[in-house]
């Protein structure tokens, strides 16, 4: 497996129309309103898709030089991609066998009763684990996430997120700097300046409000 190509995981967003653009405003699972959405379902749903993210996720992973035992996708959007980079992962290595590497899944609502580890999971995540989230706008069930993991004893050595999209939240902070207050190191494997960029320059006026929102200049974008 190669390095990861922050070029080709650009392109491979834009080119599975993982980002795209809506004439009028919607509210975003955040509560937030936007022109612009990023819908990571477009390569969950589709299993040639999933395993060339997942292959991603390791190459970032590697390349950060992390050595976790376990990845974990937030419920519910990073579940599909949190489970089948855990077994793609779990195969590569050395001492994959019977009891090696656990495969855990959350819920999406958990149990009112019980112990953490069955009220928030179906499998919990064992040894060192990076979660996974799909979108970080303010990072809310993201942090969530982790706060159930830290509950269960969990020990969460990163957290990635495939796109950020470079918001505020209400408090001021920064997705990283909130998630970064939990102890936890945040990496975004891409995000709004850089993948806008790239969507003016093929689709043109059609987005140049968002371009205002981010303060980017036009001129430096021909």
């Amino acid at each position: 497996m190669g390095r990861f190509s922050q070029e080709e995981f650009n392109e491979f967003i834009l080119k599975n129309n993982i980002i795209g653009f809506f004439n009028e405003p919607v509210t975003l699972k955040s509560g937030r309103k936007s022109n612009w959405y990023v819908n990571w379902r477009k390569a969950t749903d589709d299993v040639f898709l999933l395993e060339r993210l997942a292959d991603y996720i390791i190459e970032f992973t590697e390349d950060l030089g992390l050595e976790p035992d376990c990845f974990y996708g937030v419920p519910e959007g990073a579940t599909k991609t949190g489970i089948i980079t855990q077994y793609k992962w779990a195969k590569r290595s050395p001492d994959y066998g019977p009891g090696s590497h656990s495969l855990p899944m959350g819920r999406g609502k958990s149990k009112e009763y019980g112990l953490p580890e069955n009220r928030h999971f179906i499998g919990k995540p064992k040894g060192k684990t990076i979660v996974i989230e799909d979108v970080t706008t303010t990072g809310g069930s993201l942090i969530e996430t982790i706060d159930k993991l830290n509950g269960a004893d969990v020990d969460v050595i990163a957290a990635f997120g495939l796109t950020n999209r470079m918001e505020l939240r209400d408090d001021g902070l920064s997705v990283r700097e909130a998630v970064e207050a939990k102890g936890v190191p945040y990496y975004a494997m891409s995000d709004a300046l850089s993948l806008l960029p790239i969507a003016y320059r093929r689709l043109g006026d059609a987005i140049e409000e968002e371009f205002e929102r981010y303060g980017v200049e036009k001129l430096k974008l021909r």
